[in-house]
């Protein structure tokens, strides 16, 4: 497993050379999305309804301590923070309440957010359940209230902007699991893929007319392959698996919605030429390594959680990780899967890898891939 390691961080200091060897491609990030990309804001505002992410094992891989990240170390965001050679992303709340610096980007991102806004779950009597309200439309303002201080005129923010990377997602996420998790239908479910897909589509095409110009979009991870999922919806018919253990109806959801996703963002790139829309393939950078485990690593697999408190998938909602009840696994680069819902710093630097060296990016977040 050392090997592993030493060949990653040799593949990120060849990556950084192969930037460096032009002026940085962006001076700023901006993020916007969920639990996949939070570095902190939940966990700032009292992570309530998850108070185990301030604790051990979150964030036991790289940190060494819990940094507010659902996972036990990094995070896509952080991989593209480092292959572009800029700080981590401070949490938005870091910055307006503890005056962190926001000279290289904010992270608005927010564990449990959703695309939709919270008034949408509780029409439909699901308010309950949810982690948090600020939604992916919350997350916006925060942004246009925090614009003032990066820049002080149109002119001085087209140059920050231009020179900034917008990520709006993964989001969208939650608003199905929220609803699969109640009890939702399929057929129900998939009548909310549209809403869902305009709400990241319109949050897209409102930073373009703020002044973003590089904006990368993910969609959604093959959730058939998730130990919540395989755990709450497991079957007894074996043909509702695919050959790899994964429940092929969730993982047609996921791709239907990414389908709908990437027309959606089509139609922006015509309504906006002058922008770069990249459409981050989530779901195909993370089915290799449920195709091939064993060739990237994962030889505790990719459908058990590291962390859990047993069962066949080792998660189990009344011991999940960090609770009483749950134990991490001694080596989580041997695994996929975090905590049931998240996947491990291990999984998340094989899914940057392949956005950032182009080929599950579209078009390619780098001219030159390796």
């Amino acid at each position: 497993m050392k090997k592993e390691s030493v060949f990653f961080a040799i593949l990120f200091q060849i990556l950084g050379l192969v930037l460096s060897s032009s002026p940085p491609k962006y001076e700023s990030i901006f993020n916007f999305g969920d639990s996949l990309s939070d570095t902190g804001n939940f966990l700032l505002s009292g992570a309530l309804a998850f108070p185990v992410i301030g604790q051990l094992p979150y964030g036991e891989t790289f940190f060494q301590r819990a940094t507010g990240r659902c996972s036990d170390g990094r995070l896509i965001i952080d991989f593209i923070a480092e292959a572009f050679s800029l700080p981590y992303l401070p949490p938005y709340l870091a910055v307006t309440n503890q005056n962190q610096s926001s000279q290289h980007g904010v992270n608005f991102a927010f564990a449990g957010a959703t695309a939709l806004d919270a008034e949408f779950f509780y029409e439909k009597n699901m308010g309950s359940i949810l982690w948090t309200n600020n939604s992916l439309n919350v997350q916006l303002g925060w942004f246009r209230k925090l614009k003032s201080t990066l820049c002080s005129n149109k002119e001085a923010c087209d140059d920050l902007f231009r020179k900034s990377l917008f990520l709006v997602g993964e989001i969208g996420g939650n608003d199905y699991n929220y609803a699969f998790f109640l009890g939702g239908g399929m057929k129900q479910l998939q009548a909310t893929v549209p809403l869902v897909v305009a709400a990241i589509a319109n949050a897209t095409s409102a930073l373009i007319e703020e002044g973003a110009v590089e904006l990368m979009v993910p969609g959604n991870l093959p959730i058939g392959c998730s130990a919540v999922y395989l755990t709450w919806f497991q079957s007894p018919n074996k043909t509702d698996y695919d050959r790899h253990g994964c429940l092929k109806e969730f993982n047609a959801f996921a791709k239907y919605h990414n389908s709908q996703l990437k027309q959606a963002l089509e139609t922006l790139r015509q309504k906006h030429p002058h922008a770069k829309i990249f459409y981050a393939d989530y779901y195909a950078a993370a089915m290799r390594f449920v195709h091939a485990p064993l060739h990237h690593g994962f030889y505790g697999g990719t459908l058990k959680a590291c962390c859990g408190g047993g069962g066949p998938y080792n998660f189990n909602n009344s011991a999940r990780c960090g609770h009483t009840g749950s134990e991490a696994c001694q080596n989580p680069s041997t695994y996929s899967n975090w905590d049931g819902i998240h996947l491990t710093e291990a999984a998340y630097r094989h899914i940057s890898l392949a956005l950032i060296n182009g080929s599950y990016s579209t078009p390619p977040l780098i001219s030159s891939p390796l």
